[in-house]
């Protein structure tokens, strides 16, 4: 048992700072080669669904109108014309009356997904051959398009981006950014630049053909989460999924605990009913593991226990804050308590993973439960 804990413990360090290693390595390679602002880009239509009001929205949705691209559509989807942010998006759009952007209101409703729901008024609108779908709270750069498209290769159907979380305000969002930003962003990172890249819904631009080849926008809702019917869709067709150099920025603002856990909850969930035996050894991949492993492997290297893992967490947080560091993520003084408090409740979010089916997105009740288990139920 100790030889067994001292390999495991070994093994996941040497992926934990790999991982990490590998994400500096692709941050600082964005930053040394930009996308080139002379290169010549085909027209991109960007699609935004409202749903409510964040407290950030009015800055990430202001930056759309300030991209530096030529050739923009913007199309902002509501499923209510009574929705909360439908105000502020019509005021957006008087304020910038030389960019072609228009409100699309109406809601479809052909498949389980109300924000694919919302987006296919907006699909069907578009009149370019790449598509960007981008959520409401994400903050988009000025050269945006250009990041995507400068990972758009020709094996690549979809380029995605997950969300680093910013500008956090209080313990909880402090959590929120550990979950996203030197957990969440440093595997999808690491997985993408060793061939084995997969979509997430916060931006996606899409190479349309490719989509509407696989049945349009509706093959979407094969899945209850669009993100994970587009990397299988992708992956069919014979194309890959990649992610941009550096990952976009959603601000957080303040978050309760019950935000932050019914959220990593509710993506659990989907990751477990989609992808199944990806989502098997989640659990392995935080610090509690290694630290328990460090325990039982104590005596092999002559250490207390305590101390055994004492230096595992020191190593384990002391990557991530050396990763967060030099990506220019947030980092503070209380990013080592939040690392440690996402790595204590990641078990408890792996285990209700697999225990429950149902969630509650923008109000919406949904579940993973395939269609005969919901009648089951």
């Amino acid at each position: 048992m100790e030889w067994a804990a001292l390999v495991f413990l070994v093994l996941a360090t040497l992926v934990h700072v790999a991982s990490a290693a590998i994400s500096i390595w692709r941050i600082r390679g964005h930053r040394a080669s930009p996308p080139d602002p002379e290169q010549t880009l085909p027209p991109v239509s960007i699609i935004r669904p409202v749903c409510g009001l964040d407290p950030f929205d009015e800055l990430t949705l202001r930056s759309t109108f300030t991209l530096d691209h030529p050739g923009l559509e913007l199309l902002f989807c509501s499923a209510r014309d009574r929705d909360a942010a439908v105000p502020l998006v019509r005021r957006l759009i008087a304020e910038h009356p030389h960019v072609d952007a228009r409100l699309l209101i109406g809601d479809d409703k052909s498949t389980p997904n109300p924000k694919l729901n919302n987006v296919i008024k907006g699909w069907a609108a578009a009149r370019h051959s790449w598509i960007v779908i981008a959520d409401s709270n994400v903050l988009m750069p000025p050269n945006y398009v250009a990041q995507l498209m400068a990972e758009m290769q020709g094996d690549t159907a979809l380029v995605c981006s997950p969300p680093v979380g910013s500008r956090p305000l209080g313990f909880w969002a402090e959590v929120e950014c550990a979950f996203l930003n030197t957990y969440q962003a440093r595997w999808q990172l690491a997985a993408d630049t060793v061939g084995f890249g997969f979509a997430q819904g916060k931006s996606m631009l899409w190479r349309r053909e490719v989509l509407d080849a696989a049945g349009g926008i509706r093959a979407l809702g094969i899945e209850v989460a669009e993100d994970a019917a587009a990397t299988k869709i992708v992956r069919g067709e014979g194309y890959r999924v990649r992610l941009v150099g550096a990952p976009f920025e959603q601000p957080l603002g303040t978050r309760s605990r019950r935000q932050v856990l019914d959220r990593q909850i509710r993506w659990a969930r989907l990751r477990r009913a989609t992808f199944p035996l990806c989502y098997a050894p989640e659990v392995l991949t935080a610090s509690v593991a290694p630290m328990c492993a460090a325990v039982l492997a104590a005596p092999l290297l002559d250490l207390d226990a305590a101390v055994a893992a004492g230096l595992v967490a020191t190593l384990w947080f002391g990557t991530e804050a050396v990763l967060a560091k030099a990506a220019g993520w947030h980092l503070s003084l209380v990013s080592p308590v939040a690392w440690l408090v996402r790595d204590l409740s990641l078990p408890v979010v792996w285990l209700e993973g697999w225990i429950g089916d149902g969630f509650t997105w923008r109000g919406n009740d949904m579940t993973v439960a395939e269609p005969a288990e919901q009648g089951q139920a």
